[in-house]
């Protein structure tokens, strides 16, 4: 059945209805100085609406890959991926950052702060290109929520590593997205450090009610998750 509401209200409806990201028979094919190598074969992956997923495997598995993949960032040599109900394949560039824009959001194990803004602005820039008019309280809404009120004029450079990622983990989650990438996030990070920045991952997202992808050689970690996946030579196993 068609919908009679705006093109956005359509747009909202469909991924309440589908999976925030489903891959079906993925492979990745990428070029070496000694041939082609295959990172991903034959994968398929899917995660549910609000849910938490851990994959976990050896390094050189093809878990970064994967959600590299599932985020558009790299493009799938064959097979199908679908984000936010939409097949990915024959997207422009700039298709799939209107796609992922506000939407989709990641969280990497260094951080990717900008280093010449504050935590504040670090925060408020990416609620801006998400197109979002409260950015500003948005982003201090945000930081007071990973515990980083008296940090908001900091820059990088002046932060510990874990508020470094906090704010990470605040520039990801502040504007409410439907899906959340997590490649390592605590993998740079101390273990009391790495648990804090952990707990405000999977409180926020599970707050805002984000699908969470998380990568991790942190059995601890993943065992947080509402379901664990592993990956060995490019496979799910």
């Amino acid at each position: 059945m068609g919908c009679s509401t705006s093109n956005s209200q359509c747009r909202k409806q469909k991924s309440i209805m589908t999976d925030p990201l489903r891959m079906t028979q993925v492979c990745l094919t990428l070029p070496s100085a000694s041939g082609a190598v295959d990172i991903l074969r034959g994968v398929d992956f899917r995660c549910g609406r609000g849910e938490s997923v851990a994959i976990v495997g050896p390094s050189g598995s093809g878990k970064s890959s994967l959600i590299s993949v599932g985020a558009g960032l790299e493009r799938a040599t064959s097979g199908r991926v679908e984000l936010l109900g939409t097949d990915l394949a024959g997207m422009s560039e700039d298709a799939l950052a209107r796609l992922r824009r506000g939407r989709v959001s990641m969280v990497f194990q260094s951080f990717h702060l900008l280093p010449t803004m504050t935590a504040l602005d670090n925060v408020r820039v990416a609620l801006e290109i998400a197109g979002m008019d409260d950015a500003l309280s948005r982003a201090k809404e945000t930081l007071a929520a990973v515990n980083l009120t008296s940090r908001l004029t900091h820059y990088p450079g002046q932060l510990s590593g874990g508020e470094r990622q906090r704010v990470a983990v605040a520039r990801a989650l502040a504007c409410g997205p439907d899906l959340v990438f997590a490649d390592e996030p605590t993998g740079n990070l101390d273990t009391k450090t790495g648990a804090a920045v952990a707990d405000l991952l999977f409180r926020i997202a599970s707050d805002r009610g984000a699908t969470l992808v998380l990568v991790t050689h942190d059995t601890a970690l993943a065992a947080r998750a509402d379901r664990t996946v592993n990956m060995l030579d490019g496979q799910l196993v």
